[in-house]
């Protein structure tokens, strides 16, 4: 959905029996231009018949992180004590609001459960969650806080020397901050939720979630908080050292990942999907499907988004009720082609080229 078109949508939530003239004015545009933006509205399946009866899409809750990230690389190599010329750079993070926008990139509505400083990054934050579309509404200023922010020094050669980061304001998302929001929570597709969360508050929202849930580990640092819920998850998406961490199985060969998995899956989640870097993908869920996919080949860019595309990708179709094949491909497909920008977030990602990139690296539905 376009920035215009959400514009016109909640302009008819407010009064469905409003005329098109009545839009094109309020948004300063001519009478057709509103006439097409409603049809396309219709074709989406946003709003339906005459009256604009609308049609509440079923949308996507990320209960997670947001952060800035503020990153400096020296020139030369670092001169410690002192002050090092270089390049610093700030972006928009956060597994959780990664996650998110590609999300909103692949057409989801998406909303974030999560908590803002009161600061100028917190600003940052909300005018893209505006650009994008991404609902923040369920979200929560905390008078006085910081957002959350990682700060990292490269030395000249790329490697980190350096990092501090600031998460304590998600100590905030207790159990009542979820609990407030819980019937949200609740009316969601499908749940993602990741580690950043106090592991008192990720076992209470698993716990009283009736929707689907996937979880994503982050780290092997915070995926232990995920062991006591392993049983209430409708889908778990952890890399290699995270599912040897959660499995207890160390990986070296095929049948570590197949044994890995299936310890999982006697945890009681009901799909696993583990990313397994340029090694490919494997997934298996409860009732024994199982499939292990390559990783499409691609030239790399940037790794460093794969994963939350992947993690995107497999909400978006275990959502919408995708089999299990079909999720693990588009989940391989969005990260391969999140890989091959330079920003962490592909600015092309969408199905279209999601698709595009299986298609031209032999994984297409009908290979």
């Amino acid at each position: 959905m376009t920035r215009r078109e959400r514009q016109l949508l909640e302009w008819i939530r407010e009064n469905p029996c409003i005329s098109q003239q009545e839009l094109a004015d309020k948004a300063g545009i001519t009478r057709s231009s509103a006439a097409v933006h409603i049809s396309n509205l219709m074709r989406k399946g946003y709003i339906a018949g005459r009256g604009y009866l609308l049609r509440e899409a079923p949308y996507i809750a990320v209960v997670g992180g947001v952060n800035m990230d503020i990153g400096a690389v020296s020139d030369a190599p670092l001169v410690a004590r002192d002050s090092n010329p270089g390049r610093v750079t700030t972006s928009l993070g956060g597994v959780g609001r990664n996650i998110a926008h590609n999300l909103c990139l692949l057409g989801e509505q998406t909303a974030m459960v999560t908590v803002l400083g009161q600061d100028a990054f917190a600003q940052s934050v909300q005018e893209n969650a505006a650009d994008i579309g991404l609902d923040l509404r369920h979200s929560a200023t905390i008078p006085g806080g910081r957002t959350g922010t990682y700060l990292f020094i490269d030395d000249s050669d790329g490697d980190m020397a350096l990092a501090v980061n600031d998460m304590a304001i998600y100590d905030h998302m207790t159990p009542e901050f979820l609990r407030q929001r819980l019937d949200f929570i609740n009316h969601a597709g499908l749940v993602v939720v990741e580690t950043n969360l106090p592991e008192a508050s990720i076992q209470w929202l698993c716990s009283h979630c009736t929707a689907p849930v996937l979880a994503d580990p982050v780290s092997t640092i915070k995926a232990p908080k995920l062991l006591p819920v392993l049983d209430k998850l409708t889908a778990l998406k952890p890399n290699r050292m995270e599912a040897e961490l959660l499995s207890g199985v160390t990986i070296r060969d095929e049948a570590d990942v197949q044994k890995a998995a299936k310890v999982l899956l006697n945890k009681g989640v009901q799909q696993v999907y583990i990313s397994l870097g340029s090694d490919g993908l494997y997934a298996e869920d409860q009732a024994g499907r199982h499939v292990r996919l390559p990783c499409p080949k691609v030239q790399v860019v940037n790794a460093t988004g794969g994963g939350d595309a992947m993690a995107a990708a497999l909400a978006a179709c275990i959502a919408h009720g995708k089999p299990l094949a079909e999720c693990a491909r588009k989940a391989a497909g969005a990260g391969a082609l999140a890989c091959t920008a330079a920003e962490t977030i592909h600015p092309g990602m969408s199905w279209e080229n999601v698709d595009y990139i299986l298609d031209n690296t032999g994984m297409s539905k009908k290979a």
